[in-house]
């Protein structure tokens, strides 16, 4: 991948239990941190329809017609948005629109844990359009474009 820059961010664990865990990184919106799951199963990054205002100013968010699924349920109400000064590392995310969904199941079963909440999901289509590498040694994500 010749003349592609690497990003490289260093990842956190989340710890669930004694053997499992999560992997977090902090990102950036409009220069304050935003705390997001890396999921490889996920197939949209998405971010908590909650907590986006705090970070962007606003709550006018453009309704999806499609209902849509995963994070534990079925169906649920989806929104985009464009996330303005969307950082992950040296990585600038710009003019695109993300969805969003509610995710205070995901926060409430966090806060059963005594974790802190976390404001969406890194998912599949940020990971395969910049060729992640999860190190898992090193603990890093690793970012190409």
């Amino acid at each position: 991948m010749a003349g592609k820059k690497k990003h490289i961010i260093k990842l956190k664990l989340i710890r669930i239990d004694k053997t499992g865990c999560h992997l977090a990184v902090t990102a950036k919106i409009k220069r304050k941190s935003a705390r997001l799951v890396v999921d490889t199963g996920a197939s949209q990054t998405v971010f908590d329809i909650n907590r986006i205002s705090e970070f962007i100013g606003h709550s006018d968010f453009e309704k999806i017609a499609t209902l849509s699924s995963g994070l534990g349920t079925n169906t649920m109400e989806s929104h985009l948005v464009f996330v303005p000064g969307f950082k992950i590392g040296t990585l600038e995310i710009k003019d695109e629109k993300m969805v969003l969904l509610d995710l205070t199941h995901v926060n409430q079963s966090f806060e059963m844990m005594n974790l802190k909440p976390i404001d969406g999901v890194l998912g599949g289509d940020v990971l395969r359009r910049y060729n992640a590498v999860i190190d898992y040694e090193k603990k890093v994500l690793i970012l190409k474009g």
